[in-house]
């Protein structure tokens, strides 16, 4: 599984793509580099989406199937009030501080702050989703989010980006859920209206965080199935 950082984030500067076409082309010429011909599939999560549709567009000649899961179509995204808060505290200048002050809560009020940050993630009450997971289930998120930094990568996420799901003409499977906040629904249904071999899974999870509901597994069987295909 190769699985490189997108520009902004963890040490890939966003001069290596600065829009998801530009990164697409720059795993392409990863994939060359490292001697990969063909890839089964290329996956792209939330505001990943982009890139990999990006991908399967522009070097379909490399990229067999693709797989969406929560992810970001072409609809405009966010919504304003998200993209004038994300500018305030996601931006380079003080997104570790942003991200330091989350991980503080996530030691001393651990319910709390996994309730603040499952608010935009979910249409549904956060206290209500909070308690739908287990505590294993409790304990991996707030462990996934205390690893996180946005560092430049969430306000270039914003940006943005030319339409080319019609483009893509690889088998699609489409996975996401009717209660996310993050990404509504709408954007899993305008891939499938315009790409003309994609499939739509519905998640019956509670939030954005599609691993986490109750019929996962029947999304990853799928998923097995799916990458099995001739």
């Amino acid at each position: 599984m190769l699985a490189p950082s997108r520009p902004g984030y963890g040490r890939t500067p966003l001069t290596t793509g600065t829009t998801a076409t530009g990164f697409a082309d720059a795993t392409a010429a990863l994939c060359r580099i490292l001697g990969i011909e063909r890839v089964a599939a290329v996956v792209g999560i939330s505001a990943g989406g982009r890139t990999a549709l990006a991908m399967a567009a522009r070097h379909p000649q490399l990229v067999e199937r693709v797989i969406l899961q929560s992810a970001v179509a072409f609809l405009p995204w966010p919504d304003r009030l998200t993209r004038l808060g994300g500018r305030a505290v996601f931006h380079a200048r003080v997104e570790a501080g942003t991200w330091a002050i989350l991980r503080s809560l996530l030691r001393v009020a651990p319910s709390l702050a996994l309730r603040l940050l499952l608010h935009d993630l979910s249409v549904l009450p956060a206290r209500q989703v909070l308690a739908g997971l287990s505590a294993a289930e409790r304990a991996t998120l707030a462990g996934l989010f205390t690893l996180m930094r946005s560092g430049r990568g969430f306000v270039a996420d914003m940006l943005p980006v030319p339409d080319c799901a019609a483009q893509v003409s690889q088998p699609t499977l489409v996975i996401a859920t009717q209660k996310d906040r993050s990404v509504p629904f709408a954007h899993a249904e305008s891939l499938v209206a315009a790409m003309p071999r994609a499939e739509l899974v519905e998640s019956r999870a509670d939030s954005h965080m599609i691993w986490f509901g109750p019929d996962y597994p029947r999304i990853a069987a799928k998923i097995e199935d799916f990458l099995a295909a001739g």
